[in-house]
């Protein structure tokens, strides 16, 4: 799971397969409009692919133990 500090640049986003974009965009939390713009960038693209379906969503899993 991605923190702050993990944040991806919009050149990693635009390289990142569907699963790595399903875990941004259900992990990350941004941290000022820079962040924001690049979780928008995720959400744009991951929906681009596919979005969310159940074997990506137990795949990736929800962050709990």
């Amino acid at each position: 799971m991605a923190g702050q500090q993990d944040f991806p640049t919009l050149e990693q986003v635009n390289k990142a397969d569907k699963e790595q974009l399903g875990h941004w965009y259900r992990f990350l939390l941004p941290n000022g409009p820079e962040q924001l713009k690049i979780l928008d960038a995720i959400s744009e693209r991951f929906k681009k692919l596919g979005g969310m379906n159940p074997e990506l969503s137990k795949k990736i899993g929800h962050g709990g133990v």
